[in-house]
């Protein structure tokens, strides 16, 4: 954008005056307006995705928690036959914690270990292989089941959808889009400060924009990352 308004402004010089006044003038801000149209609706639109994609895996996480502590709840009703299960049950929620969260920083996500993990495979086998003395242990132990059967559901679709990035044409073809919209911008604009300030301020908020839409794409890495509040709180709840 930058480099377009440089453009610009070197066009707005090296042009004969006649191609920036009168109809050629109109013309140019015709173009300039339908360009900016185009580029607000598909910039809104990417940024409404992306903010879907980034709730989205909030939730999943939110329910995953619900999903755990409700587990927990059922193995320790099952009884002290499923205290090893509960135990390994918190050492997965801690490994999943330290591979989405490292550290606490902007640091992404461990992908490639989230992929290989076999904690919640391992609590769903060990249940299953419990051996309940009457219905009360069968009906908790099927329920149990079924919730790690979940859990391990949601973290694949996590995984998956955190891999999930926008087409590079595609930014391609936005970026071209923006350098000509300013280069129009440039060429149109007053050789003055107040006019240059005006554009910069512009390309500023274009990118960070942009910078959202990435951001927002990957909410496992990156600056705006999914707070691990809410996995913190459920293992300091299971296993008690």
């Amino acid at each position: 954008m930058l480099s377009g308004i440089a453009l610009g402004s070197y066009l707005r010089i090296a042009l004969p005056d006649h191609y920036t006044k009168d109809d050629s003038k109109d013309i140019l801000i015709v173009a300039a307006g339908t360009m900016g149209t185009l580029i607000a609706l598909i910039i809104g639109l990417l940024v409404t995705s992306a903010k879907d994609t980034y709730d989205a895996a909030n939730l999943r996480i939110t329910q995953g928690g619900a999903k755990v502590i409700t587990l927990d709840y059922y193995l320790s009703r099952y009884g002290t036959n499923a205290k090893r299960e509960r135990e390994l049950l918190r050492q997965a929620i801690a490994s999943g914690i330290k591979r989405i969260w490292p550290d606490e920083s902007s640091q992404g996500a461990d992908l490639a270990k989230m992929e290989k993990a076999t904690e919640i495979a391992d609590v769903y086998n060990s249940i299953r292989e419990l051996s309940p003395k009457n219905d009360s242990q069968m009906y908790l132990q099927t329920e149990a089941l079924k919730l790690c059967a979940d859990i391990m559901q949601s973290r694949w679709l996590l995984i998956e959808e955190s891999q999930t990035d926008l087409p590079r044409i595609f930014f391609i073809i936005l970026t071209f889009w923006l350098t000509v919209l300013f280069a129009q911008f440039g060429l149109l604009a007053p050789q003055n400060q107040a006019a240059k300030a005006a554009l910069f301020v512009c390309t500023i908020s274009m990118s960070s924009a942009i910078f959202l839409i990435l951001e927002l794409n990957h909410p496992l890495e990156g600056f705006i990352k999914i707070p691990s509040a809410p996995m913190q709180t459920v293992l300091a709840l299971i296993g008690k």
